[in-house]
């Protein structure tokens, strides 16, 4: 994602006074230093360092760019390793454990999948006690309403 771009509203309100104060004359000067010379000069550098950045900012695009897709090569060259590992030694292997896989015998059994298939809907329905089935906030003492 690339990143934002600085854009200096400083910059550009002072660039409209420039221009301004340039049609009052284009060689004004106000006394103790402030002249329009000096002003035009401070607002090339503040626009030099707002393109500098700007550029640094793309620059740093391009390297997270170029990091990101250096990561995709590198995990997909781990993958191809520890297949290798996988093919030459065995999946069920010590070396295959040492490189970073697990190895089939070592590996553990998800419990969550069998608990939640031993209920089925049918035999929750059948366990569940008479009273529960009534439409009214009455006590039943065990007997199904009908409504």
């Amino acid at each position: 994602m690339a990143r934002r771009k600085k854009v200096s509203r400083v910059l550009e309100k002072a660039q409209q006074r420039e221009a301004s104060l340039r049609s009052i004359s284009s060689q004004l000067d106000l006394g103790n230093g402030l002249t329009l010379d000096t002003y035009s000069s401070r607002l090339q550098d503040l626009q030099s360092l707002v393109s500098n950045y700007n550029t640094t900012l793309s620059l740093l695009d391009k390297l997270s760019d170029d990091i990101a897709t250096m990561e995709q090569e590198v995990r997909d060259l781990s993958e191809k390793m520890l297949m290798g590992v996988g093919v030459k030694y065995g999946k069920s292997s010590q070396e295959y454990g040492m490189a970073g896989g697990v190895p089939k015998n070592k590996r553990r059994r998800s419990t969550s999948q069998q608990s939640s298939s031993s209920v089925t809907p049918t035999q929750f329905h059948q366990t569940m006690p008479a009273s529960t089935y009534s439409t009214t906030s009455e006590p039943t003492n065990g007997k199904a309403l009908v409504a």
